[in-house]
């Protein structure tokens, strides 16, 4: 998911390291805070797969200020980041359902209808384990495990019909 969000992060302009932490925080700060420890191989891995470029300058108090820009074949990447199926696991999936989702204008609009798609069958899937959950009789989950599940059925019914909403404007947005 870092790469993503780097590139993401750089279809806007050009960024140093800091400037890229610094967008990434600014735009998806309520789902994820990278680390620098996590952004600088990231970026060391998109570089050598030819989806960044970076340009050294000096400023004039003599420090070393590296810049990088997404190539064509990162913006590539980025669509295909966007498009890969999301991990299974119910406690990754809703934050990076969410980021995919908040990246998803670089789509095209059969691409978002994918995307929609992917992630609704998802959420549906995770909706009914939960519901499930609280419905077996030999579960039989306690108060505090009941609440909580119920939440999870509540949380993910409110993203599914969020999902929904996307998908009637068409994927135009």
């Amino acid at each position: 998911m870092i790469e993503l969000l780097i590139l993401n992060a750089l279809q806007k302009r050009e960024l140093t390291m800091y400037g890229i932490s610094k967008s990434i925080e600014e735009d998806f700060a309520a789902f994820t805070k990278p680390s620098f420890g996590a952004l600088k191989p990231a970026l060391r891995r998109l570089e050598q797969g030819g989806f960044l470029t970076l340009r050294k300058t000096m400023s004039d108090g003599g420090k070393l200020s590296v810049f990088y820009t997404v190539t064509p074949a990162g913006k590539e990447e980025l669509v295909r980041l966007l498009l890969e199926p999301l991990s299974e696991n119910p406690l990754q999936f809703l934050s990076n359902a969410r980021i995919k989702l908040s990246c998803a204008n670089v789509l095209q609009p059969e691409e978002k209808k994918k995307l929609f798609v992917n992630i609704k069958t998802l959420a549906l899937a995770h909706k009914a384990a939960a519901e499930t959950t609280l419905d077996n009789e030999y579960s039989s989950p306690d108060f505090y495990h009941r609440i909580i599940l119920d939440n999870a059925a509540f949380e993910y019914k409110n993203f599914i019909t969020i999902i929904e909403g996307l998908q009637k404007e068409g994927g135009k947005g």
